[in-house]
C-alpha cells in the first residue's frame, strides 16, 4: 500500500496545483475539470482504504 499511497498523494497534489493555476488565470472549463479529477482521486483513494485528504 506504501507505494500506492506515495503515487496518489503525487498524483492529488499535481492536480490540486493544476486547479490553482487555472484559478488563478480565471479560465472556469479547466478549474472544474481538475476539480472533478481531485475528487477521483479522492474516491479512488477511498476505495483501497487510504486517507488521502491527510
Amino acid at each position: 500500500m506504501g507505494e500506492f499511497l506515495a503515487e496518489i498523494k503525487v498524483r492529488i497534489n499535481e492536480t490540486y496545483r493544476s486547479l490553482q493555476s487555472a484559478q488563478a488565470a480565471g479560465d472556469d472549463f479547466l478549474a472544474d475539470t481538475h476539480a472533478s479529477e481531485l475528487e477521483d482521486l479522492y474516491r479512488l483513494a477511498a476505495r483501497n482504504g487510504v486517507d488521502a485528504r491527510a
